[in-house]
């Protein structure tokens, strides 16, 4: 795991540039210190959660007859890669998993500060490798706490409730994000590898229904500092 400093921190898009409403406006909240995980979490560490609590596989997996998962989707059966970034859990799951862990999943403004500096050209973005990437291909590239992955390969769940943020104005109508504010979605941030480059960001919120599983969905925890 890897440290962020706490303090008072911007959040949200700055008012030039193109960002979606529910990204504005830009506003300043308290942080305390926290920790939160290097890389998303693997292939590898779910199955071991998978072996030790009897969880359910992530969707499209499937037993390979000798021990292993094979994942099914989008006309192949692949191995399940154990270096990879788990993927198609539901928020629920994520938060089981976090749980076990020993550790939680991060607020959404814990995330897009642990995400500073991340940059999208040194990415998994843009559905060029059609799936995710072995976790530290993009090593070369952390943010600025030294998060990696922060962008692209997979949305990450946080523990958030999808809300609209102090001073917010709907655009360019009230359906596109304001109908969705409320305790029923929980927020994804960072972006999956089939998300267009020139839209992701590290203020980019998703938003999905906590059960929802087909979503690119992955996780990272966070904990306090000890």
């Amino acid at each position: 795991m890897v440290r962020v400093e706490g303090g008072e921190v911007e959040m949200g898009a700055s008012p030039e540039g193109f960002a979606y409403d529910n990204e504005r406006p830009r506003h300043t909240v308290e942080l305390d210190p926290f920790l939160i995980d290097r890389a998303p979490v693997t292939n590898a560490a779910y199955t071991e959660f998978i072996r030790d609590t009897g969880a359910e596989p992530p969707m499209y997996w499937e037993p390979d007859g000798e021990g292993g998962w094979i994942r099914a989707a989008m006309g192949r059966n692949d191995p399940v890669d154990p270096a990879e970034p788990v993927v198609h859990v539901s928020w629920h799951e994520a938060d089981a998993f976090a749980r076990w862990a020993g550790k939680r999943l991060p607020t959404e403004f814990e995330w897009e500060a642990a995400a500073r500096g991340a940059d999208k050209e040194r990415a998994n973005l843009d559905q060029l490798a059609f799936g995710c990437a072995r976790v530290g291909a993009y090593a070369d590239a952390p943010s600025d706490c030294g998060a990696i992955h922060m962008l692209g390969d997979v949305w990450e769940w946080t523990s958030s409730d999808f809300l609209a943020y102090p001073g917010f104005e709907a655009f360019p109508y009230k359906e596109y994000s304001e109908v969705f504010f409320g305790d029923t979605y929980k927020v994804l941030r960072g972006g999956a590898w089939a998300t267009r480059r020139h839209v992701a960001r590290t203020t980019f919120r998703n938003w999905d229904l906590p059960q929802r599983r087909q979503i690119f969905a992955g996780l990272r925890c966070a904990k306090e500092t000890e």
